[in-house]
C-alpha cells in the first residue's frame, strides 16, 4: 500500500522531471536562424553618448543615437567601440542610452572583424530573473512541497510553449489541432502534480478537458461567424513579412482563445474536485447525485468571480484603446463592432462559456469518479500520524 502511495505521488513528479530534461535538450529548429548568423548578442556598458543626429519634434524622436560602448562579453569583449541606437519616432519602439546604461547589442563582425555594433534595448535580464526568483522564493516559503510542483509545472509549461507550440505552428502544422494537444497533455500533466495518480486527477483532468473542448468549438464557429482575421493579434503580420505567408493566422487566433482560458478552466476544475472530495472524506455513504449537487453549488458560488477575473484580465492590455475611443467621443456600438474590440469580446465572452461549462461538468465526473465503492482506498491519501492519533 506505501509503495502503491509513493508511486502515485512521486509518478508524476519523475515523469515532469524528465519531460523537463526533454524540453532542455530538445532543439526548436531555428536556433540557425539568419537572422542573427554572424553575429554576437552581448552586454554592453555605455560610457558615452551623442544625440547630435537626433530629430526631436517634441513627442517623438527621429535620427539616430551614438554611443560609445565596452563590450562585456562575446568575441570581442572588453574593446570600446561605437554603437547605433537608430529612432523611428515611436515611442513603444525607440530607446534612449545614458551613460552608465547597460545594454543589450548585437556585434556583426566578419572574422575578427566588427562591422556594425547595433543597440537593441536595455539590459533586463538580471532584472526580471530577480522579479522570477523573488516570486518562486515566496511560493516555495508559503506552499512548501505543493509550491515546488507548482515551479516545476510552470516551468515545463513555459518550455512546452516555446520548444512545442511555437515552432509546430511555424512548421505552418494546423493550430487548432496542435494547441488543443498541448494544452490536454498540460492538463494532466499539471492536475497530476496536484493530485498524484489517482481517481481526483482522473475526475479534474476530465471535467477540464471537456471544458477546454467546448471553448476551442465555440471559439472556432465564432471567430468565423464574426469574420475576424487573425492579423488583429500584435505582430502577427510581422510574420508574414518574415516569409512565412503559408501561416494561417487565423486558425492561430481561434487556438489562442481556448489556450488563453486553459489556465482558468483548469483552475476551477480543481476548486470543484477538491470540495467534491472534501464532501466526499466527511460522508463516505454519500451518494453519486448528492455529490455532484454540492460540485454544482461550488460551481455556481466560483463561476461569478473566475468569469469576472478572465474579463479584467482581457481587458487590462486595452485600457489605452478604450481611453482613444472615449476621447473621440466614439459610440458605443462603434466601439463593439470595432474589430478588435470584436476579437476581444470573443476571447472573453468564448473563455467565459467554458468556465460555465467546466463547473457542471467537472462535477459530474468528480460526483460519478469519487463516490464509486472502495473509492476512499483508491483516492484518498492515508492520514498523516498526527491526524491519526
Amino acid at each position: 500500500m506505501q509503495m502503491e502511495q509513493l508511486r502515485r505521488t512521486w509518478g508524476p513528479v519523475i515523469a515532469a522531471l524528465v519531460l523537463l530534461a526533454g524540453l532542455l535538450i530538445l532543439p526548436t529548429g531555428y536556433e540557425g536562424a539568419l537572422t542573427y548568423q554572424n553575429a554576437d548578442r552581448v552586454r554592453a556598458e555605455v560610457l558615452e553618448t551623442d544625440e547630435s543626429s537626433i530629430i526631436d519634434t517634441g513627442l517623438v524622436r527621429s535620427g539616430e543615437q551614438r554611443c560609445t560602448v565596452r563590450l562585456l562579453g562575446g568575441l570581442f569583449e572588453g574593446q570600446t567601440v561605437t554603437a547605433i541606437n537608430r529612432l523611428d519616432g515611436s515611442l513603444a519602439q525607440d530607446k534612449i542610452f545614458a551613460p552608465g546604461d547597460i545594454a543589450f547589442v548585437v556585434v556583426s563582425h566578419s572574422g575578427d572583424q566588427i562591422s556594425t555594433v547595433t543597440m537593441t534595448d536595455h539590459y533586463r535580464l538580471d532584472k526580471e530573473a530577480l522579479l522570477a526568483g523573488a516570486f518562486l522564493l515566496l511560493l516555495v516559503a508559503f506552499a512548501g512541497a505543493t509550491g515546488v510542483r507548482a515551479v516545476l509545472s510552470f516551468v515545463v509549461t513555459i518550455l512546452m510553449m516555446w520548444k512545442v507550440l511555437v515552432p509546430c505552428l511555424l512548421r505552418g502544422w494546423n493550430p487548432v489541432w496542435v494547441a488543443l494537444a498541448l494544452v490536454l497533455v498540460l492538463t494532466v500533466l499539471i492536475l497530476s502534480l496536484i493530485y498524484g495518480f489517482d481517481r481526483r486527477c482522473l475526475a479534474a483532468s476530465a471535467g477540464a478537458a471537456l471544458g477546454i473542448a467546448v471553448t476551442a468549438v465555440l471559439g472556432v464557429v465564432f471567430t468565423d461567424l464574426f469574420q475576424i482575421h487573425g492579423a488583429v493579434m500584435e505582430s502577427s503580420e510581422s510574420l508574414l513579412y518574415a516569409g512565412y505567408q503559408n501561416l494561417d493566422l487565423t486558425k492561430i487566433f481561434m487556438a489562442s482563445i481556448f489556450l488563453g482560458s486553459s489556465g482558468a478552466v483548469m483552475d476551477l476544475s480543481v476548486d470543484i474536485c477538491s470540495a467534491v472530495h472534501e464532501v466526499v472524506q466527511k460522508r463516505p455513504d454519500i451518494g453519486p447525485r448528492e455529490a455532484i449537487a454540492s460540485g454544482f453549488a461550488v460551481g455556481r458560488a466560483a463561476c461569478g468571480s473566475t468569469t469576472t477575473t478572465l474579463l479584467l484580465a482581457y481587458s487590462g492590455s486595452y485600457i489605452a484603446l478604450l481611453m482613444v475611443f472615449m476621447a473621440q467621443g466614439t459610440p458605443v456600438e462603434f466601439i463593439l463592432n470595432y474589430k478588435y474590440v470584436a476579437a476581444e469580446i470573443v476571447h472573453t465572452v468564448v473563455g467565459s462559456f467554458g468556465l460555465v461549462t467546466v463547473a457542471p461538468l467537472t462535477a459530474i465526473t468528480s460526483g460519478l469518479l469519487l463516490t464509486r465503492g472502495g473509492r476512499r482506498k483508491a483516492v484518498c491519501a492515508p492520514e498523516p500520524e498526527s491526524a491519526q492519533r
